[in-house]
């Protein structure tokens, strides 16, 4: 199964390695209670699909000891489910992934082809990681452009101070309190991790690969604000994403 995005290549990369990572494969299940078939494990290379020798990028997601998973036409038996992303891209501004999926018996080596659905849901978590990193995106470019129209309001401020001197005292009164808002500004964008710690996300989803543990009381600037998600920068310059319920106010 095959869609275009209409994203750059790099990030439709980010896009497929985040689903990739995710330790799920979607569109399928042993049992009927659970949503998904967890405990995939992202992969260099599996025996289960022949090598790869078209055009672009490829990865795989595979999840070992699965008994007759769903949406896999006539499954039966333990086997393997393999999960394999190509990449290519079409121009500067569009990417094209494929993803194919298939269970392979363990004692027979029977190969089971996907009915279709495993590549829907896994093209469909792709859309939405793409699109949640699209937004994010947007996000962090307003939030720099009202920086800098702070910092333009600020300099403008210091000139005038400078080249009015018979405004001097109506200059020094707003640039004291513009010092004011960007001191508040700063506290609004400053959080520090809770105890006991938190993982920071590669993504903001609870599933997305893990980037690194934060210690308790870590300090972290805050560059993205989405309802339930922050997109964080670390004392280090790493970035990532934290739940907003793991994070509080500076003392």
């Amino acid at each position: 199964m095959v869609r275009e995005f209409s994203a750059p290549l790099d990030d439709v990369r980010q896009a497929v390695t985040s689903v990739q990572q995710d330790h799920t494969i979607h569109g399928t299940k042993m049992f009927d209670k659970d949503s998904a078939l967890a405990g995939a494990d992202a992969t260099d290379s599996t025996p289960l699909f022949e090598p790869w020798r078209g055009p672009g990028e490829v990865f795989y997601k595979t999840r070992a000891n699965v008994i007759a998973p769903r949406h896999f036409l006539d499954s039966a038996d333990n086997g393997t489910v393999a999960v394999r992303y190509v990449i290519t891209s079409v121009t500067p501004d569009r990417a094209r992934v494929r993803v194919d999926a298939v269970y392979v018996e363990s004692s027979h080596r029977i190969a089971h082809p996907s009915d279709g659905t495993v590549e829907k849901e896994e093209l469909k978590e792709i859309k939405d990681t793409l699109e949640s990193m699209q937004e994010a995106a947007a996000q962090a470019a307003d939030s720099r452009r009202r920086q800098q129209s702070a910092e333009l309001v600020r300099q403008s401020y210091i000139r005038q101070h400078e080249d009015e001197s018979t405004r001097l005292n109506t200059a020094q009164t707003a640039e004291k309190d513009l010092q004011r808002q960007i001191a508040t500004l700063r506290l609004d964008l400053e959080r520090r991790v809770k105890d006991p710690g938190a993982d920071l996300k590669a993504a903001p989803f609870r599933s997305a690969a893990s980037l690194k543990t934060l210690s308790a009381h870590t300090e972290l600037i805050v560059l993205i604000v989405t309802p339930h998600w922050l997109g964080v920068e670390t004392p280090e310059g790493q970035r990532g994403w934290l739940g907003v319920e793991q994070l509080e106010p500076l003392p």
